[in-house]
């Protein structure tokens, strides 16, 4: 079904870089990468309108997708603001001032504070109002695009274009998902040294904590976020997800025309064939894939996270060394 220019030549498609790690010794290929590797045949059989509607199809679905994230984000928003209500009696500030009496739970005697370090709570309170500042300028982002989608014309020319609008859309989405993450790994943090810090009291307090720290009610409240966060991050993901591939097709085949790409695909004629002894193995007529970094690492979180877990070793270091000084004071030692 090929045209008549190409009947004597060989498409040679090395699929070798093109997977998806289901397991640890488990690859596959996913729906839309195997969509991805037959719109080549298309192409190089003249199909190029098959092409395009699939660039489209991507397009389309990461609307779709986007406009989708409405209910989760509010769900995970609502899920942050409900694990802060439990925290908010023992935390030392709320929304980042002071913390009144009458904004506190009604208790006849104010609960001790925790000992948290002032930085996590002060992250925790300005990442929720980023959060929810991206969040709208996101939903507002979504309906910009869809409003210009609806006059994109089926042309490769149009298609490549909406794909580079759509980018910032994209990696919005994969920012939403690394701040609902930290938040998460925020509130967790939170919960811990409330938990530590209400122990703390019942032990040292010689009657009853009337407002004593309820770890079932933190519980439920830090399972019901990550439940939210995990519907919101799964959506988000899906945003990006589709993008990317059009993204993929777009940039190797911007004219929906087939051509060749290193490490990817390459039109060889009979006499090259001869050439390599007849051999039919793609590898060795399209090239080295270039290498790809992880784009998805991201260097400063992870530094981060590792700053912020040294910082509680060491605090939980010098508590312990206290502890075990005083075991010895009482021993006699």
């Amino acid at each position: 079904a090929k045209p008549k220019a190409r009947q004597d030549k060989v498409l040679m498609l090395d699929a070798r870089g093109i997977y998806r790690k289901v397991t640890r010794k488990v690859y596959d290929f996913s729906p839309e990468q195997q969509q991805n590797l037959l719109a080549i045949v298309w192409l190089h059989r003249g199909e190029a309108e098959r092409f395009l509607a699939l660039v489209s199809g991507y397009l389309a679905r990461t609307l779709t997708e986007a406009e989708a994230c409405a209910a989760p984000l509010g769900a995970f928003t609502a899920a942050l603001d409900g694990l802060h209500a439990v925290l908010a009696p023992f935390l030392p500030t709320y929304d980042g001032r002071a913390l009144s009496v009458a904004e506190r739970l009604p208790v006849p005697s104010e609960p001790k504070a925790a000992p948290l370090q002032a930085d996590t709570l002060a992250e925790w309170t300005a990442g929720r109002k980023t959060f929810a500042a991206d969040v709208a300028a996101f939903r507002t982002g979504i309906a910009t695009e869809q409003k210009a989608w609806t006059k994109t014309k089926p042309t490769s020319s149009a298609l490549v274009a909406a794909t580079a609008r759509l980018t910032p859309l994209a990696e919005t989405s994969r920012d939403l998902v690394k701040q609902a993450d930290h938040l998460y790994k925020l509130a967790s943090w939170l919960v811990d040294a409330c938990e530590q810090g209400g122990k703390e009291d019942e032990a040292e307090s010689p009657e009853p904590v009337e407002r004593a720290w309820s770890g079932r009610e933190a519980t439920k409240a830090r399972k019901a976020a990550d439940e939210a966060r995990h519907a919101a991050v799964e959506q988000l993901k899906l945003v990006r997800y589709f993008q990317k591939h059009a993204v993929w097709l777009t940039e190797r085949f911007p004219d929906a025309e087939l051509r060749d790409v290193e490490g990817l695909v390459k039109l060889v004629d009979r006499k090259e064939i001869e050439a390599n002894d007849w051999s039919l193995t793609p590898g060795r007529y399209v090239g080295v894939t270039p290498e790809v970094e992880d784009e998805d690492f991201d260097f400063e979180e992870t530094l981060r996270e590792i700053h912020v877990e040294l910082s509680d070793l060491n605090a939980e270091a010098v508590k312990l060394a206290k502890q075990i000084a005083k075991n010895f004071e009482e021993l006699g030692v």
